[in-house]
């Protein structure tokens, strides 16, 4: 019978035996009221004197809600559903500062989501999600504070207008997307049509230059020709007047000269004074042998 009782006692002892793992704290109540939180490691309960309130994770907490109607200041009603992120920072707080910790929440953000909207027109609704997310999560951490809680990030998940709002919105979108594909491609044509001028402009002057060039090396060689021809020219005259050449050579190449003048195509054919006396003398002497072959 002794051994049954140290058995029972034993075994009682043994339950009193408490193993905090970690990120986790338990609060411990003594004869109904709160004696201590129990941290990571190894602890003893009292039996029957003591019990276990609550075991509480210390890790941080996401919490997502369902959304929550809201109306803007606008009078436009939507749809928003909100992430919290939050941990306990004091177990005893959380496990006696407020019934259903989560519920509290869900309703706290419900109604500082409802207040912070109101406040605000729908096309800032949906362009100050940063300013929303911190306005919430600056109350939601005040008023939690007392339940041992710290809010540490709030997030607004989606924000959905009415639908006759959406399809304004796509509309209105459309449009913008219209208005910047038209603009842009009118600048692309703006450029294009500038690069082209700007071509034709380069394509023109190329041109010129090269007409000018040409002309200009064309001018340069006639000159240079005309140049070497006097030149030549020169060096002959010099080269008769270093032979000393007699009166005979000079009228013969005059004669040389009215021959193939005769052969052009002139009409008219003007002839020195010095040839046409010459002329004169050739007719005398051919008209005295021919009255001397008659008198023999």
């Amino acid at each position: 019978m002794i051994w049954v009782i140290l058995v029972v006692l034993l075994i009682i002892f043994a339950s009193g035996v408490r193993i905090v793992p970690q990120a986790r704290a338990v609060v411990v109540e003594r004869l109904g009221a709160y004696h201590r939180t129990m941290q990571t490691g190894l602890h003893y309960v009292i039996p029957f004197l003591e019990r276990i309130s609550s075991n509480v994770s210390l890790k941080e907490i996401v919490q997502d809600f369902d959304p929550q109607p809201v109306i803007t200041e606008d009078n436009v009603t939507m749809q928003i559903d909100t992430v919290v992120y939050y941990s306990i920072t004091d177990p005893k707080l959380y496990t006696y500062g407020v019934e259903n910790p989560i519920s509290a929440i869900e309703n706290l953000t419900a109604t500082t989501l409802r207040n912070i909207i109101g406040d605000l027109e729908l096309d800032e609704t949906l362009t100050s999600r940063d300013i929303i997310n911190s306005k919430m999560r600056a109350i939601l951490d005040e008023a939690t504070d007392p339940w041992g809680i710290k809010v540490t990030r709030v997030e607004v998940k989606n924000i959905i207008p009415p639908r006759d709002i959406q399809e304004a919105m796509e509309k209105q979108m459309r449009a913008e997307r219209e208005r910047r594909e038209a603009i842009l491609k009118a600048e692309g044509e703006k450029k294009a049509a500038i690069l082209i001028a700007e071509g034709e402009k380069e394509s023109a002057i190329l041109r010129a230059d090269a007409k000018k060039e040409a002309q200009i090396r064309e001018a340069e060689g006639e000159a240079q020709a005309i140049i070497r021809v006097q030149e030549a020219n020169a060096q002959g005259i010099k080269m008769i007047r270093e032979a000393k050449a007699d009166e005979a050579y000079l009228k013969l190449k005059s004669y040389e000269a009215m021959e193939k003048v005769a052969n052009g195509q002139a009409t008219k054919i003007i002839v020195p004074s010095e040839l046409q006396n010459l002329a004169t003398f050739g007719t005398v002497l051919k008209e005295t042998m021919a009255s001397t072959e008659k008198k023999k």
